[in-house]
């Protein structure tokens, strides 16, 4: 019988890594992170938040009410306690940040949570469908997705947001119903990188589904290693390449 196939960085590990080539604040990658997400369809218009919450504190960075996440600057992003009360910045925020305070109360690993409703992960909120793992990069969500198939308006109160964090259990994204997405990650690498995937991996269902014939599943077995080849090789990649376009394109979001 052959040895089951083996993935990250117990199976490669690069030498070294080109980097972001300078340093940034917690509040600059924030602020990247928006915009990044925004310029590859993740976002819609105003809606939807990005916390994080550093080590060793209760407090939450976030993006303000008000501001596109296209635009938004690390001048502008939040500091706000777990009730919402904006502790540092020039902005406000809006009641939807229960959605993530109740993740962040509640599990370890969700030092970062993105919210939002881009536009194929909102297709398949809309019709119940979680997208099958039919491309080897979808594998990053083996085991990960949870649908959540309710729909009770504008989340505004911590009842609300600990409703969705019971639902969604131990997973790390969740589509809601006629609503969008939930992606909570350890890092901010990795949250943007799941956050980029996963609306990949809905878009990729949504145009299998236009050809209306049966999707072609992968082996369970090679599932786990590649996640794993994912999650902790190609995430920081993928994050360090993003920043260092965005800095170069948009420099004006390092602003503080």
């Amino acid at each position: 019988m052959e040895d089951e196939p083996t993935g990250g960085r117990a199976a490669w590990s690069p030498r070294a890594m080109p980097g972001i080539g300078r340093e940034l604040t917690p509040q600059q990658e924030l602020a990247i992170a928006l915009r990044h997400l925004d310029d590859i369809g993740f976002c819609e218009n105003l809606t939807g938040h990005i916390t994080w919450q550093l080590p060793n504190e209760d407090n939450l960075l976030v993006n303000p009410w008000g501001l596109w996440w296209a635009e938004t600057t690390a001048a502008d992003v939040l500091t706000i306690a777990l009730n919402g009360d904006v502790v540092h910045g020039p902005w406000d925020v809006t009641p939807a940040f229960h959605i993530h305070t109740e993740l962040h109360k509640r599990r370890p690993d969700a030092r970062v949570v993105v919210h939002n409703h881009p536009m194929h992960a909102t297709i398949l909120a809309g019709i119940g469908v979680l997208p099958d793992i039919i491309h080897q990069n979808s594998a990053m969500f083996f085991e990960e997705m949870v649908f959540i198939n309710e729909y009770d308006g504008e989340v505004a109160t911590s009842s609300g947001g600990a409703a969705i964090a019971d639902a969604m259990g131990d997973a790390s994204v969740a589509l809601l119903a006629s609503h969008g997405v939930i992606v909570v990650a350890p890092t901010m690498a990795e949250a943007t990188y799941k956050s980029a995937l996963f609306e990949r991996a809905c878009e990729i269902m949504y145009r299998s589904m236009l050809l209306g014939r049966p999707t072609f599943p992968i082996d369970p077995v090679h599932l786990k290693p590649m996640k794993a080849s994912l999650i902790e090789r190609a995430a920081e990649a993928y994050w360090d390449g993003a920043a260092r376009q965005l800095i170069a394109a948009e420099p004006e979001v390092l602003k503080s």
